[in-house]
């Protein structure tokens, strides 16, 4: 999965310079939308159906197939521009920083980028605002996931049907869906790591109100709520990564924060 996700959205975030938080938003929205749809297929197969388990999964699996086919086939690099590219190299070092400094609103390691790929990645290991982005988004995830693993069996521990119980899945990606495209909007204004954090703490707050949550209405409720806080942070994480680093960077940033997230 982390072999399709990465370079899709580190491709993307070099397609963007501007709007790049509606733009990862849009993309990153799409896997919402199969969190919709796929809980409601496994549902009907496996216990409206009398699918097995493993037919089920096949079944699904040759679902995604032909829809990951076309999307690695339209995955490519932005096309270079020729007179940026000559443009690019004929400038110095103070240039450069100069241009940089004036406008571009971008991290201290954007002054690197006449500098070979390696020395940008070093740069990058050492810069303290990616660090702090890795590990504050490592920490997030420890539990940010839950919710969408467990929503199911705390309904059904509550005494909810298992359809219902099923159906929670696909409301709680139904409004991440939403979390992920309009809080893009709003960090293209106020700031990637505003909204980011921003996020972050509302879907914390939203998530120790879960156990509160009884009612077959509660639930629902809560559910919403919790996929609209969380999906802006699923947006942003890789606008934020590519935001401090040149283009030539963002598959690099994206692969080391998602690689750090994982690790929780």
């Amino acid at each position: 999965m982390s072999c399709l996700f990465c370079p899709a959205i580190a491709t993307v975030s070099r397609y963007f310079d501007k709007n790049k938080g509606l733009a990862m938003g849009v993309t990153v929205g799409g896997s919402s939308a199969g969190g919709i749809i796929w809980p409601v297929v496994l549902n009907e197969l496996l216990n409206k159906n009398g699918v097995s388990f493993g037919w089920t999964i096949r079944i699904v699996g040759f679902i995604m197939l032909p829809l990951l086919v076309v999307a690695v086939l339209t995955v490519t690099p932005p096309a270079k521009n020729a007179a940026d590219d000559h443009q690019h190299r004929v400038l110095t070092e103070e240039e450069q920083s100069d241009k940089t400094a004036e406008g571009h609103g971008r991290h201290k390691i954007l002054q690197q980028g006449t500098k070979t790929h390696k020395q940008g990645l070093v740069s990058l290991l050492k810069d303290t605002t990616f660090l702090v982005l890795c590990s504050g988004l490592a920490i997030s995830y420890l539990g940010m996931f839950s919710p969408f693993f467990y929503a199911t069996s705390y309904a059904q521990s509550l005494g909810h049907s298992t359809s219902f119980a099923f159906y929670l899945v696909s409301i709680v990606n139904a409004a991440s869906l939403f979390g992920r495209v309009l809080p893009g909007i709003l960090a293209d204004r106020y700031g990637h790591f505003n909204i980011c954090g921003t996020a972050a703490l509302l879907s914390g707050a939203t998530a120790l109100c879960w156990t509160a949550a009884k009612s077959s209405g509660a639930l629902v409720v809560w559910c919403l709520a919790y996929g609209l806080t969380s999906g802006a942070i699923m947006s942003l994480q890789s606008a934020c990564a590519a935001h401090l680093v040149p283009p030539e960077l963002h598959g690099t940033a994206v692969g080391f924060l998602m690689g750090s997230v994982a690790l929780t």
